[in-house]
């Protein structure tokens, strides 16, 4: 019966990285195909639209660590040495700070249309 639910959790943290990655694929292709339609288009607003191409990007990134993350949570459940403990961890301590920074960029460029229309009144 363990060695079933070893199987089986291993099968899911796979699954759960191959969702990982296809999130990252969509991200950095829906990026691409944004940047190009943007040059070609609108080449004046190019430097707003790349910093809303790359804040797109970022959230397509930030949920991709969140599985990147479940993933390593599975494994590390299968077979807990304090090696990997540790290893986990320091991961999820730097996508904690990953995470923290992008989700400051996203406040602050939320903020930023919102300052700009004050100055103008």
């Amino acid at each position: 019966m363990e060695s079933l639910l070893i199987l089986w959790l291993t099968h899911l943290a796979a699954a759960v990285d191959v969702v990982t990655g296809l999130l990252i694929a969509f991200g950095v292709g829906e990026a691409t195909i944004r940047l190009v339609r943007l040059s070609l288009t609108a080449f004046r607003s190019l430097p707003t639209g790349q910093e809303a191409v790359r804040l797109r990007l970022g959230k397509w990134l930030a949920l991709a660590l969140e599985f990147a993350l479940a993933s390593d949570l599975i494994r590390t459940a299968i077979a807990p040495s304090w090696d990997e403990i540790g290893k986990l961890a320091a991961i999820m301590a730097l996508r904690t700070a990953l995470n923290y920074f992008l989700e400051r960029e996203f406040e602050q460029a939320a903020r930023a249309p919102l300052e700009s229309m004050r100055a103008a009144a």
